[in-house]
């Protein structure tokens, strides 16, 4: 029987003890040297070698996090910014976090209407079965601007192969607020974004699967909004960025939780892949531990957030 994405997902974080989920997000000028001088001696013009950088780079943080946490979040702009050369690199690390049993979670932002956005959904959702689309994907962002219609397509895609999906409800950058918190028939559009998604979530429930494959997207830089739209949206699972680098705290998380730890997988992608570039891991490791760096800084993650999230709370399968 084809398990569905929050079944993995929730065994995964019990296997694991933590909810962190950690972002892969190369740029070149952050690597550590080492990465930066084999990719200026390697054969090919500019965007082939800061490809192959990213690739190795990639591929070094996801063996020192798949022992450590759940699940991987692959920003793809970074490697589709170099074009063919990125693209078949993001194609390896996606491929190789799923050998190595890590949930991935392709950070795309798709989103479109009829048929275009049922080529995205083809494209990206392979759920169960990482040969079952071209990206191997478990769960996609999507963005829900263009309305309901366009994110059935979707859905329906993700529910037939155990995929997930995750709408953008209130991001955590700066800006949010100038469109989500827009009022619409009385409330701020983020929460009527909430609610269609409370709506396809409950439409992909089953006893088996209490999560559903619909998620939302809630930044931890609002936690009063995050909590919020919890109570809103009980039974949706959350993804949550803005922790660390972007200024949100484990505490500013919490609201995001059920009592047992799950119902929410809280992002840091800067804060551990660059870990040794700030304090007190640039003072402890510097650039040449940078390995030793980032295993710290998700050891640091996880027991940040067991102390101040029902986190605590996990429970092994």
């Amino acid at each position: 029987m084809m398990s569905t994405y929050s079944q993995r997902l929730n065994q995964r974080i019990q296997q694991t003890r933590t909810p962190a989920l950690a972002g892969i997000d190369p740029r070149f000028d952050w690597l550590p040297e080492e990465f930066r001088q084999r990719a200026s001696a390697h054969p090919g013009g500019t965007r082939v070698c800061m490809a192959r950088a990213f690739l190795e780079f990639s591929f070094e943080l996801l063996h020192l996090v798949a022992p450590l946490v759940p699940a991987v979040k692959p920003q793809a702009a970074f490697f589709e910014q170099l074009g063919l050369p990125g693209l078949a690199a993001l194609h390896a690390v996606m491929s190789t976090a799923r050998k190595l049993g890590l949930i991935v979670i392709a950070d795309s932002k798709r989103g479109d209407i009829g048929s275009t956005a049922e080529a995205y959904a083809d494209g990206w959702l392979a759920g169960s079965d990482p040969d079952a689309a071209a990206w191997p994907a478990d769960a996609l962002t999507i963005n829900p601007w263009l309305g309901t219609d366009s994110i059935q397509p979707f859905v329906d895609i993700a529910a037939k192969r155990g995929a997930g999906l995750y709408v953008l409800v209130r991001t955590s950058n700066p800006g949010a607020a100038q469109f989500q918190d827009r009022i619409s028939d009385g409330v701020p559009l983020y929460q009527t974004v909430a609610g269609v998604v409370s709506q396809l979530n409950e439409s992909t429930r089953s006893a088996d699967d209490p999560w559903g494959s619909v998620g939302a997207v809630v930044g931890a830089t609002w936690p009063a909004q995050l909590a919020s739209l919890r109570e809103q949206m009980p039974g949706v699972p959350f993804l949550v960025p803005g922790y660390g680098a972007q200024g949100g705290t484990s505490a500013d998380t919490a609201g995001a939780f059920t009592s047992n730890g799950l119902g929410a997988i809280v992002n840091s992608s800067r804060g551990i892949n660059f870990a040794w570039r700030r304090k007190p891991f640039s003072e402890q490791f510097g650039e040449q531990h940078w390995r030793e760096s980032v295993v710290a800084a998700v050891h640091e993650m996880i027991a940040d957030l067991a102390a101040n999230t029902p986190a605590a709370n996990l429970q092994s399968p």
